[in-house]
């Protein structure tokens, strides 16, 4: 159960409607062969945990997803919709970079490291793109970045620049950037990795804050507690491929692969 169901809120159950859809999806940096014929569903609302050690592909396939990479073979679609290319005689085509940014608006991404604008204030970062991508007008694009700020526990720190700001209060602000522009979609790329381990707390409860809210979401991480408390699957990746998938106290608890049981004996 997360903070927020602990404290009385319940959290809004996943639907059935299927937000992702990832089909025999591989990808070749060179000869490489990072991902190799991945397939995932999440519905929505649901809140989908990747792990596995380094290099097993977590991270290239949240890229994939939202296309800052190519994929060499298979399908993903989010909302039905075929991202990053359209296909045409069962072949695909890239589509323009104007046609990935419009597929984008609606997938948030929230990266190890924080990437805000360093000369820009917490409250300047959380507004720039809605204001430069949507259009918003400013008062109302800054309206909602006060709600946003508040809503991470950063109001008072609105108008600070990142460098002073904690590793912990710029992932927050990074998360409040990625909420304003309204995503159907969130994907975390092990956002508590950077961070001293006492700033980890801070962002995890952010984090299933938004799970109790119903934000579908899609999130890679080292943080087995998180991923047994909050987390509706659990698929442990290595080499490139799904090793194992499933409830995450289940998988937890009684993984059913050698190589599953390997690493969560070195992580627990």
């Amino acid at each position: 159960m997360s903070a927020a169901a602990a404290e009385g809120t319940h959290r809004v159950a996943p639907g059935t409607q299927e937000i992702v859809r990832v089909e025999g999806v591989h990808k070749y940096f060179g000869h490489h062969h990072v991902l190799r014929g991945i397939d995932m569903t999440v519905k929505q609302g649901e809140v989908a945990v990747l792990i596995g050690p380094s290099g097993s592909g977590k991270s290239t396939l949240l890229r994939c997803i939202n296309h800052l990479e190519t994929i060499s073979a298979g399908r993903i679609r989010v909302n039905g919709e075929l991202i990053g290319y359209r296909e045409h005689g069962g072949k695909l085509h890239e589509l323009t970079l104007k046609e990935v940014a419009r597929q984008r608006r609606n997938i948030g991404m929230v990266f190890q490291r924080f990437n805000l604008f360093g000369h820009k204030t917490a409250l300047e970062n959380v507004i720039e793109a809605p204001i430069q991508v949507k259009g918003q007008n400013k008062a109302t694009a800054k309206k909602r970045a006060l709600e946003l700020l508040d809503q991470v526990g950063l109001s008072d720190r609105a108008g600070h620049y990142p460098a002073q700001l904690s590793g912990g209060q710029q992932q927050r602000v990074a998360i409040a950037r990625a909420l304003a522009m309204e995503p159907e979609l969130m994907l975390f790329d092990e956002p508590t990795s950077a961070l001293d381990p006492e700033l980890v707390g801070d962002v995890l409860n952010v984090m299933k804050d938004l799970a109790a809210s119903g934000m579908t979401m899609i999130v890679v991480t080292h943080e087995i507690g998180f991923a047994r408390e909050v987390g509706d699957t659990l698929t442990f990746m290595d080499g490139g491929v799904v090793v194992e998938s499933g409830n995450p106290r289940d998988v937890i608890a009684n993984p059913q692969h050698e190589r599953t049981q390997a690493f969560l004996g070195k992580v627990l």
